[in-house]
């Protein structure tokens, strides 16, 4: 991971905890005031960290995805492109031993 990349997201994650904790605190302070149950903040914190997490997968997916087309745009072969190439190398050997089975 880029460095560039990696403090973005070190930046995120900071953000998504300080907020955590900032509402995890507020919740707090509502149900001891009555203004939430237990449940409802429960709730309220389960969303938030589900939310949280899908968008953790979003990125991730579009971090995937840009790496993959940044790899095709500087021509550099992908785990894919070679497991291809190697199946194919591995079939023009078999291709090559039975020619010369044959031949012999």
């Amino acid at each position: 991971m880029s460095d560039f990349l990696k403090k973005g997201f070190l930046l995120g994650l900071g953000a998504a905890v300080t907020g955590k904790e900032k509402l995890d605190k507020k919740l707090k302070d509502m149900v001891e005031k009555n203004e939430l149950t237990q449940e409802q903040a429960r709730t309220v914190m389960r969303n938030f960290v589900d939310k949280g997490e899908m968008k953790t997968d979003e990125w991730n997916t579009k971090q995937y995805e840009q790496t993959q087309q940044m790899a095709k745009d500087l021509g550099l072969a992908t785990k894919e492109d070679i497991n291809e190439l190697r199946a194919r190398i591995s079939d023009l050997e078999s291709q090559l031993d039975e020619q010369r089975r044959q031949e012999s």
